[in-house]
């Protein structure tokens, strides 16, 4: 590995782009390449051995492009498969968002009281809560299922009634109480941190909501400094995408999570 090679990211569909985001910001002059496997979204819903198999092809479709770290940019992947991924793929840096996002909610939390909302694979398998619990073992965490999140992000619905009040039915039991309410928001899907605006709405303004982006970033960066591999430029690094599915979706959709306009070169079809 050197450190000109690139960084790659892997979601099951554009989520992770706001994690690709997150670490374009905090290291612009690193080479980026990402996989959104739209072909087969949602992950959420699926068998564990399924999001397995499916993890494991995407990262060899990556590491075909000589990648020096790989960052699982999914929730679901990342509880299901990162020690499948590691046992495969033994010497490559491989980082996860389970640990940077329950990281940031502990630290966050005033009065140690958690939501975790996330796909229905990773709320079941309970990645978040071991993880809040290693780091803050007196913390009090709740996860909650918010499946239909991931299609309306997808799809590019972001705000809005219809999103506010699916966020209602999901998360108004748990946050309107007084007695014992949650001071914390974790979302523990990449394709949550566009519905914020909504989410807002529904948990109010005391709640702090966190996402695992600039954490993960964060972790990114002292990974690749501890190896040696931090790329020194002063030009801007290169953005490749690529896709299993349609991708004039993804440069739309793509666009919002990035906020910047995507190109057509930029983004690639592949077959895994």
């Amino acid at each position: 590995m050197k450190e000109t090679q690139p960084i790659a990211l892997f979601d099951s569909g554009m989520g992770g782009l706001t994690v690709l985001k997150a670490l374009a910001d905090r290291l612009p002059g690193e080479d980026m390449i990402y996989l959104g496997d739209t072909a087969r979204l949602p992950y959420g819903t699926k068998g564990r051995e399924t999001i397995i198999r499916y993890t494991l092809k995407a990262a060899r479709k990556l590491l075909e492009n000589g990648v020096k770290m790989l960052v699982i940019a999914c929730n679901t992947a990342t509880a299901t498969a990162l020690p499948a991924l590691r046992e495969h793929f033994a010497g490559l840096p491989i980082l996860g968002v389970v640990e940077p996002g329950a990281l940031a909610a502990a630290r966050a939390s005033r009065n140690g009281r958690i939501v975790v909302i996330a796909t229905e694979a990773t709320i079941a398998g309970g990645a978040y809560q071991e993880a809040v619990a290693r780091i803050r073992p007196e913390a009090v965490v709740l996860g909650r299922a918010c499946t239909l999140f991931v299609p309306l992000a997808e799809e590019g619905w972001m705000d809005g009634p219809l999103v506010e009040g699916i966020a209602r039915r999901y998360l108004e039991d748990i946050f309107t109480p007084p007695a014992a309410r949650p001071d914390t928001l974790l979302l523990g899907c990449t394709h949550f941190p566009p519905l914020q605006q909504a989410l807002r709405q529904v948990v109010g303004t005391r709640v702090r909501i966190v996402d695992s982006a600039a954490t993960t970033a964060e972790r990114v960066q002292q990974e690749l400094a501890s190896r040696s591999l931090l790329r020194e430029s002063a030009s801007p690094g290169r953005r490749r995408f690529l896709t299993t599915d349609n991708p004039a979706r993804f440069i739309r959709t793509g666009s919002l999570f990035l906020g910047r306009a995507l190109k057509d070169a930029e983004v690639e079809l592949v077959d895994l």
